[in-house]
């Protein structure tokens, strides 16, 4: 996996360059020689994100078998609202 680091200009200039790089790895975007974006494949955001299962995905991969779950009970008591 390879960092390419780019300047605003480079990217505005090059834009299907850097995506093609983001392919090999992120793409460190700056601005006046600071970092300010990066640019990554959509594989690896989700990868970091975890996005791209649904929860029944994640729970499919859960082994174990069957569990039971208890939510307890609230004992709240609501008044009127009071509209006077």
């Amino acid at each position: 996996m390879g960092i390419t680091t780019i300047s605003s200009r480079q990217f505005n200039q090059h834009a299907s360059e850097a995506k093609k790089a983001a392919n090999d790895g992120p793409v460190f975007i700056t601005d006046r020689g600071r970092p300010a974006h990066v640019l990554l494949s959509i594989e690896e955001y989700q990868k970091l994100t975890g996005k791209g299962k649904s929860l029944a995905d994640v729970l499919a991969m859960q082994e174990g078998g069957d569990f039971d779950v208890e939510f307890p009970r609230l004992n709240i008591r609501l008044k009127p609202a009071d509209l006077d």
